[in-house]
């Protein structure tokens, strides 16, 4: 995430400084960088006149001035990695020469890493609605919803998701939330009315810290929220499992005071995430005794003081605990339990925080396995892979309905069904422990009536299931097809109303596939060219129109980038459905080259020149993953856990539960809060 990773490094560079000074041979430029710089980049990034891409190489004298700024040492490597620098009209580097540029840098960024204090903390954050509303139905044992989450982009019918089996059903039932509203009538608490839905962050995800913020009118808000909550008609002995062991009056005889603290110190470390201090659990329970003298029923009672709870800071807030050894564990424990299961920590896994067991290797994997295979993980896929593949965007999707009529049936669209097809892959690929290069190629997929008929020529079936949508799992012998790139829900959400956007697709492609998003456009960025007295605009293929708006020098640079990702997927029309020719008759050209370095002349080429770099999309599908599970942007003192992530993923043949085990055994995730004594001693690799 080059733009944003260099705001975040420049911000770290600030705040953290240096553990100690970088020794004197990482400054020792005997390979001589520098001199390269002045002879092969000064054309470019050299001097007041020569400044392209807000870059000045003069401004480095030394490797020591250089180390200053790991954001633009990271920069260089990627532009040399990916061959982008030099550009094509200056003379090239020979591949010795880069070759030994990108091992210098990555030396003295390896030497900057290593110098730094510690990793970076994720802020103090509050819990976003998903989060809430998982934590509410917990915490109460509630088998009922909290309130409606539109977010959700499946509804799951008939618990088909079940990850101790290992195994995916080959048919299921499942329906699509956004899109339908009967997706949304579902038995749920009665009058609640549920804050407002946390977006995304811009290439990023809706848990992030720096996004979550408690403004006074959100504030009063969750206290109105919480009282709802236990005074709806449906919050009863009937959907709260703990309505006996909580709500329900003592037996006559037994001491009030005493029974209310201990019903209390059971609810409140849960609720709170960890133990509660005797002032705390004294304070809840006088406030409930208080009711109680005024004359409410002992249920009524326990109802306010439980809401009073769901409004505390100490609930509504998530942060990674101290920095003593027992608080860093039941840190560890809240955001293991929040990153897979997308709520509180079960009591287990609670007490393994307290006693100390989860600091223990052993332990702590033993409990990422138990959490992949109970059923909250749906919260998971319920989450990550929709905001990983920017699914939103196909709610807003709406071709052209004079040339695709059949995409909307019965008042429905087919965005409905479409969307539903990667989630389901994801969910396999999970489940089933299958490799992530699956989510590149795959020989199968999940399709409906619906789709299968979309795929083969564009119209519906006679009969749709607005709701319960049945989809089977098909083998797949078109390699066009397969994997979440080449699928209808992305090609449909990448395109407008009548045409594909193979500028868009290929920033989808940089974006999600890659992690490396392009910077937006400028401003003043000129439109697609209609044509004039010497050009038929008509007759040109779009790559045609595209070369007359990349003929602007100042376009040019991101184009030659992004354009080959897009348009290796031009064969695939505004709604996903293939073709080999442009209304106009002209064939579609969807050849090019991946990274300047693997050429394709097809889709299925396309797929192998991934294939190819899949180290490259590994490291960055768990960047993207460890971001989501920290909460907050990556920073270059990640790197070393997401080296270590990578290289074991690729050692287990890519599996997906194995990139997510040493996601939490990283020491980003493990030391998120910072503590003075390195957990790398607790649990030795």
């Amino acid at each position: 995430m080059r733009r944003l990773r260099a705001a975040w490094v420049g911000l770290a560079a600030t705040i953290l400084g240096f553990a100690a000074p970088l020794t004197q041979e990482a400054y020792s430029d005997s390979n001589g960088l520098l001199s390269t710089f002045e002879e092969s980049c000064y054309s470019c990034h050299g001097g007041e006149d020569k400044i392209k891409g807000d870059l000045d190489l003069t401004e480095f004298n030394s490797l020591e001035d250089l180390a200053r700024s790991p954001d633009r040492i990271q920069d260089l490597i990627d532009v040399l990695e990916f061959e982008e620098m030099p550009p094509e009209e200056e003379p090239p580097l020979s591949s010795e020469t880069r070759t030994l540029m990108i091992k210098r840098l990555q030396a003295l960024m390896d030497e900057v890493i290593a110098s730094r204090k510690s990793l970076p903390k994720t802020p103090i954050r509050r819990m976003n609605r998903f989060q809430y509303s998982n934590a509410v139905k917990d915490l109460f044992q509630l088998n009922v919803e909290v309130f409606p989450l539109p977010e959700k982009m499946a509804r799951e019918y008939g618990n088909y998701f079940q990850p101790a089996t290992g195994v995916m059903p080959s048919s299921l039932k499942v329906g699509s939330r956004p899109l339908g509203k009967s997706q949304l009538i579902e038995k749920r608490l009665a009058g609640i009315g549920p804050f407002p839905q946390d977006l995304r962050a811009e290439h990023g995800f809706d848990n992030r810290g720096d996004h979550l913020s408690l403004s006074p009118l959100l504030m009063e808000s969750f206290l109105t929220l919480s009282r709802s909550i236990v005074e709806s008609v449906d919050f009863n002995e009937g959907t709260c499992g703990i309505w006996e062991s909580f709500f329900a009056a003592p037996p006559k005889g037994d001491g009030l005071r005493t029974t209310i603290e201990a019903r209390l110190q059971t609810f409140l470390r849960q609720a709170f995430r960890g133990p509660v201090d005797a002032e705390t659990v004294e304070r809840y329970a006088q406030n409930a005794i208080n009711r109680i003298q005024l004359g409410d029923t002992f249920s009524e009672a326990m109802k306010l003081t439980a809401s009073a709870a769901l409004a505390s800071p100490r609930f509504l807030y998530l942060h990674d605990g101290g920095e003593s050894e027992p608080s860093n564990a039941i840190g560890l424990a809240s955001r293991l339990s929040f990153f897979l299961w997308g709520s509180l920590p079960d009591d287990r896994l609670m007490e393994k925080a307290i006693n100390g067991e989860l600091l223990n290797q052993e332990t702590l994997t033993s409990e990422v396995d138990r959490m992949l295979k109970d059923d909250r993980l749906k919260r998971f896929t319920d989450s990550f892979p929709s905001q990983w593949l920017q699914l939103d965007r196909i709610i807003t999707s709406t071709p052209d309905r004079n040339e695709w009529p059949d995409f909307y049936f019965a008042k429905y669209r087919g965005s409905m069904h479409m969307m539903l097809e990667p989630l389901l892959l994801f969910e396999a690929i999970l489940v089933e422990n299958r490799s992530i290069l699956e989510l590149i190629d795959s020989n199968y997929s999940y399709r409906s009536d619906f789709l299968k008929s979309w795929y083969q020529d564009g119209v519906q079936p006679k009969r749709m299931p607005p709701t319960q949508i049945p989809f089977e799992r098909v083998r797949l012998e078109d390699r066009r097809y397969g994997g979440v790139i080449t699928n209808a829900a992305t090609m449909t959400m990448t395109s407008n109303a009548t045409r594909s956007k193979p500028i868009t697709r290929g920033a989808w492609i940089a974006s999600v596939i890659f992690n490396d998003p392009p910077e937006p456009p400028p401003a003043d960025v000129p439109p697609l060219p209609e044509g004039d007295d010497h050009v038929d605009i008509d007759a040109l293929t779009l790559r045609e129109r595209l070369d007359l708006h990349r003929s602007n020098a100042e376009c040019a640079g991101c184009h030659s980038r992004i354009d080959p990702l897009g348009f290796a997927l031009e064969n695939y029309g505004p709604t996903g459905l293939w073709r080999d020719q442009y209304r106009n008759g002209r064939i579609v050209d969807s050849q090019g080259t991946l990274f300047k370095k693997r050429p394709f002349e097809n889709i299925v080429e396309f797929k192998d020149a991934i294939l190819a770099e899949k180290d490259r999309f590994t490291r960055a599908f768990a960047e993207h993953m460890l971001s989501f599970a920290l909460g907050r942007e990556i920073a270059i003192e990640d790197y070393p856990s997401l080296d270590r992530i990578t290289r074991k993923t690729i050692n287990d043949h890519h599996r997906m539960q194995t990139l997510i085990t040493e996601i939490v055994l990283s020491d980003s995730f493990r030391q998120s809060s910072n503590p003075e004594k390195p957990l790398v001693a607790t649990l030795p690799r």
